[in-house]
Formats: C-alpha cells, structure tokens, sequence
C-alpha cells in the first residue's frame, strides 16, 4: 500500500462508507466533512452518528474539518451532492488538485448549467485527472463488507486500471472503462427512471408495468448518451443496467423510494415537509429533459417524470399515456 493517504471528501452515507472500505484494505484514509460533532465521534469512537451508525469505522481512517493536506494525497474521491461540487472544488482550490486523480462519485446533472460531473471539474480544476465511479452500490452494503461490483470511468484504460488497483477490495471489486461520458450519463439518468419506477409501485400499477418502464428506458438512455458522445455499450455494464436494475427496484434507493410516495398520492412539497432529503432525481429530471431536447432525442419516460413531479398530471394517467404511444418495433 501507498504510504500516501487517500482523501475521501464528504461524511455522508457514501462517503463513510468508501472511507471504511478503503481502510479495510490497509489504505490510510482522511475523511473530510464539515459537522465537527461527526469528526470527532468517527475519531474517538470509529462511528459517524449520523449515517451508517451501526458500522464500526476502520482504525485506518481519520475524520478532519477541511481539507489540509489534500495536496499529497494518492487520490481524491469527491463524495458530495452532485449540485454541491463546484462550491466544494472551489473551495479546494484548482492548483491543490493539480495532477491529482479525482474520482467522482456524484451520480446527477447541475440544474443550472445542465454539466455532468467532470464538465464541473473540468472547469473548477482544469489540471485535475477526472475519473467517475459508479454502478449498483448502496453505502451500507459496501460498509458491512456485502459484495460490490462498480464501474470506474478514466480518461483511458490504463489510468482507469490503475485506479482500481486503488479501489479494490475483497468485496469491492471496480471494473474499467474509458467511457467517462457514458458512464456519467447512465448514473445520472437512472436517478430518474428510479423516480417513475418507484411511483409506479406507490400507485399499486403492478410488477408488470414496472418491468416495462425499467426496459423502455433502458432503451430510451441509448439515444441520448450516444447523442452526447458516450458509448452505448456502457449501458450494458454495472453503469448502465446494473444501477439501473438496482435504483428501479428496492426502496433501499432514495430516488426510488422518493417516487413511490409520489405514486401513493405526496406532493414533492409534502415529501421535502416530512423530513425527507430531496431525492437527486428531482434535480436531474429538468436537466435530463434539456438536454433530451437539446440533442433532439425522444424522453417520454422523462418528460413524464418531469410532469409527475410538477403535479401536471398523476402517475396512472402518465403511465396510461406511455402505454397508449405508437405502436412500433423495439
């Protein structure tokens, strides 16, 4: 193992989890967060009190405030909400992230700009090395040590290959690709296939309508990520069908979880009232649906999503829409 940390910014759910990890396999690991109650509980009793509580931090992790010695890490895995990672690059600062490998692990499109993750860095921190992971992983399976398989984007496969060496574990297992495109896209747009699955279940509509929707926008992610330069290919991998299969199908998954209330009758005010976190998908769906317009490819799954959570319209009579299009070859 390097002698050179690797740092992991952002305490969440995610983040602690990539942290424990990566210090399970003998990484040294600095977790940077903003809540000092958090830091120093990791730090004196290996235990975040507000995500993964029940998991017991690995002794090679150490929680700070900030980001002091960020500049001689190994990598950088940037572990933060999708629309909060420019303030957080910025905050950083470019020239620390010089040359550095920076792993993005955001899976969401920017509301105002419609970028993904590395367009941001490229952006924020032009001389950072991007890279984006991303696949089928809930935080607290990979903290409880459960199976794992992900895919890690680079720049080529080389780079991507030698970030995985970094990453993998016995149960956490990353496989390369040089679609960061892809990659991003497929990661981003299941958020809001989750969302429409999941109000479908809410709405009691049935497995089989479901199913339907989960495969018809398997095949409606296609057009749009080779329009916007990515391979279709990587819809058949983790990325792609593996975190789309998982996000449409447990309520273990915010997005889905945040579409099923949807489905049963909530508002998205209600929802937000209750306590709940502001599901990703509902910052990508507007983007998603840009961006569908924009490179002039057909979204009708998202387009409806987009009508479902602006109370346009309630899930069964856009799941009615759908079921009522053209009838045509697949």
């Amino acid at each position: 193992m390097s002698e050179k940390p690797i740092f992991v910014v952002g305490a969440g759910a995610w983040g602690s989890a990539l942290a424990h990890m990566l210090g399970l396999g003998g990484n040294r690991v600095v977790l940077c967060g903003r809540d000092d109650v958090a830091i120093r509980t990791i730090n004196e009793e290996r235990r975040n009190p507000h995500y993964l509580k029940t998991v017991e931090m690995d002794s090679h992790v150490q929680a700070q405030l900030g980001y002091e010695g960020i500049e001689a890490a190994l990598a950088v895995l940037l572990v933060v909400p999708a629309q909060a990672s420019r303030a957080v690059l910025a905050e950083i600062g470019a020239d620390r992230l010089a040359g550095m490998p920076v792993v993005l692990c955001a899976k969401g499109l920017e509301k105002q700009t419609l970028e993904r993750q590395s367009e941001i860095l490229a952006e924020a921190c032009p001389k950072a090395v991007p890279f984006v992971l991303s696949g089928p992983s809930f935080a607290v399976d990979v903290a409880q040590g459960k199976p794992t398989a992900v895919t890690l984007a680079g720049p080529n496969i080389e780079a991507a290959r030698q970030i995985v060496d970094v990453l993998a574990g016995p149960t956490f297992r990353p496989y390369s690709s040089d679609d960061i495109v892809g990659v991003e896209l497929a990661g981003a747009l299941k958020n809001i296939y989750a969302l429409a699955c999941g109000a479908v279940d809410g709405a009691q509509l049935g497995l089989s309508a479901r199913s339907s929707i989960m495969a018809r926008a398997f095949a409606e992610m296609g057009p749009l990520i080779a329009a916007m330069g990515g391979q279709r290919e990587s819809l058949n991998s983790l990325a792609g069908l593996g975190d789309l299969t998982l996000s449409c199908t447990a309520r273990e998954s915010r997005n889905f979880d945040f579409g099923f209330r949807l489905g049963a009758g909530e508002t998205v005010e209600q929802i937000v009232k209750s306590g709940a976190k502001l599901a990703e998908g509902v910052h990508s769906s507007p983007v998603g649906l840009e961006l569908a317009k924009k490179y002039q490819v057909e979204a009708p799954i998202i387009a409806a999503v987009n009508a479902l959570l602006q109370g346009e319209a309630p899930i069964e009579s856009l799941v009615a829409q759908l079921m009522t299009r053209p009838l045509r070859s697949e």
